[in-house]
Parts: C-alpha cells; sequence; structure tokens
C-alpha cells in the first residue's frame, strides 16, 4: 500500500475514534453544572457597623422559588425571624424582622441545580454596632446556673462542632460520569486495534 495513502486512512480512521470519543463524554459536562452561590449581602465574614434589613444572595443559575431556602440563625444556633424567600431570576431575598444584636450570625442556603441536584452551604456574619447592645442573654436560676458551670462532655463536643468552620457548600458527582469515561476509553482502544489489525493486513498483502 502507498505510504500516503495509509496514512490518509490511519488519520480518518483515528478522527472517527475522537469523534464516537467526543459524543460519549458530551453529557458528562451537565452533570456538573451544579449551581453555585456567586455573591452575598452580607458579604461572608462581614463585620457590619449596623444591623442588616435582609439578606440577598445570587447564584450562578436561575433558582426554583419552590426549592428555595435561606434561614438565619444567632450565635446559640437559634434561629432569627425572617420572611420566606423571594425569588427572582437568580437571586433570592430574605427579610429581617427586627434589627439584630451585636453577635456573629449564619446564613444557611439550600437550593436546587437546573439538572435538579440539591446545593446547600452556610457563611457567617458578624454584627458590631458600637451603639447598641451585645446578644440579650437569658436570666437563669441558681440551679440553672450550677448545672451551667459543670458542662457534661456532649455540650463540650457540641460547642467544639460549632467552633469548627463551616462548609461553604456541598455537591456530589453521579456514577453514570464513571461509566461514560470507561465507555469512551474501551471504544478508543477497539477503533485502535482495528487501524493497527488494517495495517497489517494491507501490508501483508
Amino acid at each position: 500500500m502507498p505510504i500516503r495513502l495509509r496514512r490518509q486512512l490511519t488519520a480518518g480512521l483515528l478522527a472517527a475514534a475522537l469523534a464516537a470519543t467526543a459524543l460519549l463524554l458530551g453529557p458528562i459536562s451537565p452533570a456538573y453544572a451544579h449551581n453555585v452561590l456567586r455573591k452575598a449581602s452580607p458579604a461572608q465574614d462581614a463585620r457590619l457597623k449596623t444591623s442588616p434589613a435582609k439578606i440577598t444572595l445570587e447564584f450562578m443559575q436561575k433558582l426554583n422559588p419552590t426549592f428555595t431556602t435561606i434561614t438565619l440563625s444567632d450565635a446559640a444556633e437559634q434561629k432569627v425571624a425572617t420572611g420566606e424567600p423571594e425569588v427572582t431570576g437568580t437571586k433570592g431575598t430574605v427579610t429581617i424582622d427586627a434589627p439584630l444584636a451585636n453577635g456573629t450570625y449564619t446564613v444557611a442556603y439550600r437550593v436546587v441545580s437546573t439538572d435538579g441536584h440539591p446545593v446547600q452551604g452556610s457563611y457567617r456574619f458578624t454584627v458590631a454596632d458600637p451603639t447598641a447592645s451585645a446578644e440579650p442573654t437569658v436570666s437563669a436560676s441558681p440551679e440553672a446556673s450550677e448545672a451551667a458551670a459543670t458542662p457534661s462532655a456532649a455540650a463540650t463536643s457540641a460547642s467544639s462542632a460549632s467552633a469548627s468552620p463551616v462548609a461553604s457548600g456541598s455537591s456530589r458527582g453521579g456514577p453514570g460520569a464513571l461509566a461514560l469515561l470507561a465507555g469512551g476509553g474501551v471504544l478508543v482502544l477497539a477503533v485502535a486495534g482495528a487501524v493497527v489489525f488494517l495495517l497489517r493486513r494491507r501490508a501483508s498483502t
């Protein structure tokens, strides 16, 4: 077989193998296009001199109002009263019912990506108004004070867990992506074997 014809045949078979592999791997990309928090107000780790009136989260993809949850908690992990999430395109907003006292607060969210995958995360900000008081504390009875002076091991563990850094979000990939990758590899090997077989057969003739 002429060398030029042999090269053209090899190039054509390799191009076909690459095209088939691209078709197999193409559907993998949307599976990882999970929604991501793009911007927040108040921002993560912000230190505010005045209490915010609302919380606004902006994501990369449009939100589904039915599956959008935004909550606010204080340093004692108690829920702070807010309105229901108002969703406009990629933004979700909740209003805060009453001014926040000085302290650290946690914003937690849970949304759904366009591919149906739930995405959740949280972050913290601090209110440090020099003209306001710290977060109000509930007065305790003498018996409660004695009990609080000797915290149990479970309470100590809970405090350590709450003091650890909060993950910004979570997402998981499905097993379908690995199966498609494996199938693409097998296809490439099969086509390459066919190319070698044809070249050897034509060289012998």
